[in-house]
C-alpha cells in the first residue's frame, strides 16, 4: 500500500461512504494513504453516484443527504487534496481512449489521465480501469 499520495477513483469513495461489501477494504485503503487526491470530476461523479443510489432506493433521502454532507465536510476540511482539472487531462484522456484496445469509458479515461499526469498511483475497485492503468504503466492500488 502507498504511504504518500494516490488519486482516488469514485468507486473507492462510493464504498467508503456507503455501506457495501467493499466498505472495510475502502476504509483501510484510504487510511493507508497520507494524501488522498481527488478532482472536481471525482466530486461530480460522487454526487451522481449518491443520487443514483437514492433513486434506486439503495439509500434513503436522509442517508444520501448525510453522506453528501460528510463528503463535502471532508473536502472542505482538507482530508482530500483537490487537483486542478485542465485541458491537459482532457487531451490525455482522448489519447488514452483512441490509442487503447480496451473498453475504457470516458470518465474512467479522465480519472486515469489525472493520475498519470499527476504521477500518482490510481486507487480503484474497478478491475477494467485497473487493467487499463496497468497497461499504461501506472501504479494501481486495487481495492477488493
Amino acid at each position: 500500500m502507498p504511504d504518500d499520495g494516490a488519486y482516488i477513483d469514485t468507486s473507492v469513495l462510493g464504498a467508503y461512504y456507503c455501506p457495501e461489501d467493499l466498505s472495510s477494504a475502502a476504509e483501510a485503503a484510504l487510511r493507508s494513504v497520507a494524501t488522498p487526491v481527488i478532482s472536481v470530476l471525482t466530486e461530480i461523479e460522487f454526487g451522481s453516484l449518491i443520487s443514483r443510489k437514492k433513486r434506486l432506493g439503495e439509500l434513503a433521502d436522509r442517508q444520501s443527504r448525510d453522506i453528501l454532507a460528510l463528503f463535502e465536510n471532508h473536502v472542505s476540511e482538507g482530508f482530500y487534496r483537490r487537483i486542478a482539472f485542465g485541458n491537459d487531462k482532457f487531451i490525455k484522456a482522448r489519447q488514452l481512449i483512441t490509442s487503447m484496445t480496451s473498453s475504457l469509458r470516458t470518465l474512467d479515461a479522465l480519472h486515469l489521465a489525472a493520475a498519470m499526469i499527476e504521477s500518482l498511483p490510481l486507487m480503484t475497485s474497478d478491475r477494467i480501469l485497473a487493467a487499463a492503468a496497468r497497461h499504461q504503466k501506472t501504479r494501481v492500488i486495487l481495492v477488493k
